[in-house]
């Protein structure tokens, strides 16, 4: 998919490797200057930011926990000084799953952590990027997963409950943002084949996954990029509070 999105600034969380890297790109081919948030993966978000330079877009690479209210600022006043103060796209796609716990055993360290990088990051971005954001065509993806509406798989259940928070959340948002013309939607990916399954997920799981997936396998991180062109398109322009499923059939209505 194609989409003319020269002169756009982005940003987004969490982009230096899986889905959020795979959307920064594809924004910038698609002519937008990214930003590229990381917490910790330096290296790999330097040679994210190298393949968007090699396509003649900026791109500032910024670290910050999205989860820390005061990095976030940070990080805002970080993007304004490199690409202005207007805002066009923020792709909220940091999260993260810390460790596989059952409930019966779950630290609650576990629980607040997980919590705050995958649904506190959310509102936070968000809040920090509203009066930033352009009106009449702004636009804010927020990465949600299958898992918000099944559950998701052994000892998810928190990282399954902040991401459900996500696709709630993201409703609201739309309500708030629609009187000024900026959309709000979500993703929920399936099972994609990403850093992220390769720390958190056994080979065996994953082929688990794969067979009660209809398509018969699990999903790469370039599966969500239509949806997230489509998403910042103006032929998405009267979509908002949706959230698209890109699972491959394992979760339908």
């Amino acid at each position: 998919m194609k989409v003319d999105l020269a002169g756009k600034k982005a940003l987004v969380t969490g982009a230096s490797t899986g889905i959020g890297r795979a959307i920064a790109i594809a924004l910038a081919r698609n002519g937008a200057d990214v930003a590229v948030n990381y917490c910790s993966s330096r290296a790999a978000a330097e040679e994210v930011a190298r393949e968007i330079r090699a396509l003649g877009r900026q791109c500032p690479v910024i670290q910050a926990d999205v989860a820390v209210k005061a990095e976030v600022a940070r990080l805002f006043a970080e993007v304004e000084a490199a690409l202005g103060p207007t805002l066009d796209i923020l792709v909220n796609n940091a999260g993260g799953l810390l460790s596989r716990e059952l409930i019966a055993v779950m630290k609650e360290e576990t629980f607040d952590r997980v919590v705050a990088v995958n649904f506190k990051s959310v509102f936070l971005c968000s809040q920090a990027a509203m009066p930033r954001l352009a009106d009449g065509t702004g636009r804010v993806i927020s990465i949600s997963s299958v898992a918000a509406r099944n559950g998701g798989g052994p000892g998810a259940s928190v990282y399954a409950a902040s991401k459900a928070a996500v696709s709630c959340f993201t409703k609201n948002l739309a309500k708030e943002l629609a009187p000024r013309g900026i959309t709000a939607n979500g993703i929920a990916p399936g099972v994609m084949a990403t850093p992220f399954h390769e720390k958190y997920s056994t080979p065996e799981l994953m082929q688990r996954f794969a067979a009660n997936t209809p398509l018969g396998h699990n999903g790469a991180a370039e599966d969500c990029v239509g949806a997230a062109l489509f998403l910042v398109s103006p032929e998405a322009s009267f979509v908002t509070g949706e959230m698209i499923e890109v699972n491959g059939g394992m979760l339908m209505d």
